[in-house]
Parts: C-alpha cells; sequence; structure tokens
C-alpha cells in the first residue's frame, strides 16, 4: 500500500513529475506538429476544434502543470504532481467501475520497455476480478510508416497487453517489443475483434495511438501522456478520452510500480 504522500515524493524523485526528462523544446515541437496536424503527433485523433500552438500550450498548462508562457522555450518540461494524483485517482475509479461491471478489456503499449509491466499488472487484477482481457489479432501483421519508411511488425501479447514486434525477433511472449505511437495497432486489434463477431472492449488501456486510435473510433479509453503527447489530452478535452495520467513515460521500469500498487489499491484490487 503506497499513501498519496509517498506517491507524490516518489513522482518527484524520480523524475515521473516534476522537472521531468522531456524537454521544453521537444514539447513545443508536437505542439506546433500537432496544429499542423501533423500525424506522426495526433496519433490517430481527428481533433474537432482548430487547435493552435498557443491553445494546446494553455491546455497542457492546465491538464499538466507546463509553463504557459510561449515565451518559455528551453529547459526541462515540468508536470505538477498534484495533477498527476488526481488523474491517478480517477484513472483507478474507471478500473475499479470495470472490475464492478466485468468489461472486456484491451491492453496495449508502444513503450513495451519501459510501460509493460504496470499494465500487465492491471490486466492480472482485473482478469482476477472476473474482466475478460481480449487478446484479438494476436500474430496479425501491422505496416507502420516510420522515419525508416514503411515497416512491417507483427501483434503479439505478453501477459495480456498487447504490443509489436519486427518479425523473428527474438522474445516473443517477452516485453521487447518495438516503440511505436502509431494507432495502427489498436485498430488492427479492434477489426479483428469486431470481424471475428466480438467481444469488443468495454474499455481500452495504454498509451498514444492505443487511447487516441480508441477513443476516436468510439471506444471509452484511459491511459498515460507526457507533456510532448498533446494528443491525448486533445482527446480528453473533447470528450474522446476518459481519463489521461500525467507523467514522464519514458523512465526506469521498476520505477512505476509504486503506481500501480497505488492504483490497485485505490480500486479496490487486490494484486
Amino acid at each position: 500500500m503506497v499513501s498519496t504522500g509517498a506517491l507524490r515524493a516518489h513522482l518527484l524523485a524520480v523524475g515521473l513529475a516534476g522537472a521531468v526528462a522531456t524537454s521544453r523544446e521537444v514539447s513545443l515541437r508536437s505542439y506546433r506538429l500537432f496544429a499542423a496536424r501533423d500525424p506522426r503527433v495526433t496519433i490517430g485523433l481527428d481533433p474537432e476544434g482548430d487547435w493552435k500552438q498557443s491553445d494546446l500550450i494553455a491546455l497542457m498548462a492546465e491538464k499538466c502543470g507546463v509553463s504557459a508562457d510561449s515565451r518559455h522555450t528551453s529547459g526541462p518540461d515540468v508536470i505538477d504532481p498534484d495533477r498527476t494524483l488526481r488523474a491517478l485517482d480517477a484513472f483507478a475509479e474507471r478500473l475499479a467501475e470495470a472490475a464492478r461491471n466485468r468489461s472486456s478489456v484491451l491492453f496495449g503499449t508502444g513503450h513495451p520497455h519501459r510501460l509493460l509491466g504496470f499494465y500487465a499488472a492491471l490486466a492480472d487484477v482485473l482478469s482476477a476480478a472476473g474482466c475478460t482481457v481480449l487478446t484479438p489479432a494476436h500474430g496479425n501483421c501491422v505496416d507502420i510508416t516510420t522515419r525508416f519508411g514503411l515497416r512491417t511488425y507483427n501483434l503479439d501479447y505478453v501477459r495480456g497487453v498487447a504490443l509489436v514486434r519486427e518479425p523473428g525477433a527474438r522474445g516473443a511472449g517477452r516485453g521487447t517489443g518495438a516503440h511505436t505511437h502509431s494507432p495502427l495497432p489498436v485498430r488492427t486489434a479492434l477489426a479483428a475483434a469486431a470481424e471475428a463477431g466480438g467481444p469488443l472492449p468495454d474499455l481500452v488501456v495504454g498509451d498514444h495511438g492505443w487511447v487516441c486510435g480508441a477513443g476516436q473510433l468510439g471506444f471509452e479509453a484511459i491511459g498515460l501522456g507526457d507533456t510532448d503527447d498533446p494528443a491525448l489530452f486533445v482527446g480528453e478535452a473533447e470528450g474522446r478520452v476518459s481519463v489521461v495520467v500525467p507523467l514522464d513515460d519514458a523512465v526506469r521500469s521498476d520505477y512505476y510500480r509504486p503506481l500501480t500498487r497505488y492504483v490497485i489499491n485505490r480500486a479496490c484490487l487486490s494484486q
């Protein structure tokens, strides 16, 4: 069991909140690209509003606690730990609701090296509570455009959490997949589930394209977002994403374990 005070201290100590590794320059570049509707940054979301860079800075200041001053252009970005804690509480509440309803849940991550353990623990407790943890399109190919050109990946599941890996890559069944922000994996999974006659997820849990891609298609989605991930927070502001937890999504994987324990405890689930 992790108290709110202890978790707040942990967030600051390991850089999950407070001054984070994501730089202001990187965040501002993402806001510029999102304002230009660059698909590398919209990651599956089709924004309804006319989001300018100034609008995005204001939104991210509200949701994450980054500086609202557009003249602040360099140095580490900042996440308010109290905003992280409030969002974690809302995240846990939605998981508790899923457990009560024995919902069907789809988990997916574009950060398997960092976040697989976090999601896998949640998949374990929801499964134990009677939820169906879905694994559609296992082994299917997904073609994703990268900075190196078009690459083909395979959709895999590790402990109930979807990820993509290069064909023939060693470590099948392990969290050694590829890093991606693409919404194509979740679209592939959802299309396969629909073609098979269901079940379809009542809730999608993940990050990046998994959240935005699912939310855009009308599925309830919750997840984690960094200061350079405006699409998730725009999705939340426009009502297509239910909860986004602001935090650094690329620290050491073991640094997320106290968050796992906190969320499971707040959701009144047993690990």
